[in-house]
């Protein structure tokens, strides 16, 4: 009996969001739509971000010590909802932690490099994120199947931090940014970054209405129910479940950002 108990504990314990700043918000609102009973806390680490300009090094130990923190607080699994710490430490984790649901992110290159016969791709990324062998890796896998452009896409995070997802200033950076990529030049975009998602009106506009655009959120979010229905972890609870917001920068702002995005229509 106190085994079942704990078994039934076990699978009301929280799902954990990771991600360098509030972008992963776009994977939470996957997760909480596919996974509307789960209790969630949401970990944004705000006050090192950008992560996509850091070292391999200093992104793992700054993804590891989170995930551990959020472990503590007993929560049942993990999404690094961010592309860049998944590269650098989702591999890691999963070795310390074999018990446990981690799921990570990728960009949404497979469903739109088979969008239709022999695209051109263009992947929007943050600079770490395409210097990686894993990313260079996927890339590989579809080269056959379509043309696939990585474009590094520095400082584009830093407008979703500061909540700027429809101003002038995010408008330019994006016309200058994609220049030579609009119009008919490309057949697909994929948002590489969780944060770019919250740009994903202006980054339409900006390349044109025909450029299909991909990113990874719902994928990851089926991966996560699929790892804990296989673990025996989701939740049976009948009820809509809670979503709680943290952040590392010690700004009540930052928490009001958070919230708004989730509730972002």
């Amino acid at each position: 009996m106190t085994g079942e108990r704990e078994t039934e504990q076990g699978k009301e314990r929280p799902v954990a969001v990771f991600d360098s700043g509030v972008g992963g918000i776009s994977v939470l609102r996957e997760l909480v739509k596919l996974l509307p009973h789960e209790n969630f806390i949401y970990y944004g680490d705000s006050l090192h971000a950008p992560y996509g300009t850091k070292t391999l090094e200093e992104v793992r130990r700054l993804t590891t010590d989170h995930a551990e923190e959020l472990f503590e607080k007993g929560a049942k699994g993990l999404v690094v909802a961010c592309n860049t710490a998944t590269s650098a430490a989702v591999r890691s984790l999963r070795e310390q932690y074999p018990k446990v649901p981690i799921v990570g992110i990728e960009p949404a290159v497979k469903p739109a490099a088979l969008c239709k016969p022999h695209p051109t791709v263009l992947v929007m990324a943050t600079p770490m994120t395409i210097r990686e062998e894993k990313f260079r890796r996927l890339m590989a896998r579809y080269e056959k199947q379509a043309e696939i452009l990585p474009l590094p896409c520095p400082g584009l995070m830093d407008f979703i931090e500061r909540g700027d997802l429809r101003g002038e200033d995010l408008r330019r950076y994006l016309e200058e940014l994609l220049y030579d990529y609009r119009g008919s030049r490309v057949d697909a975009a994929v948002l590489g970054c969780t944060h770019y998602p919250f740009a994903r009106e202006l980054i339409q506009q900006t390349l044109g209405e025909n450029v299909r655009i991909f990113d990874g959120g719902e994928g990851t979010a089926r991966e996560m129910k699929r790892r804990l229905a296989v673990s025996g972890l989701l939740s049976s609870r009948g009820g809509k479940g809670s979503v709680t917001f943290e952040n590392s920068l010690p700004d009540a702002g930052k928490l009001e950002l958070c919230r708004k995005l989730f509730d972002l229509r």
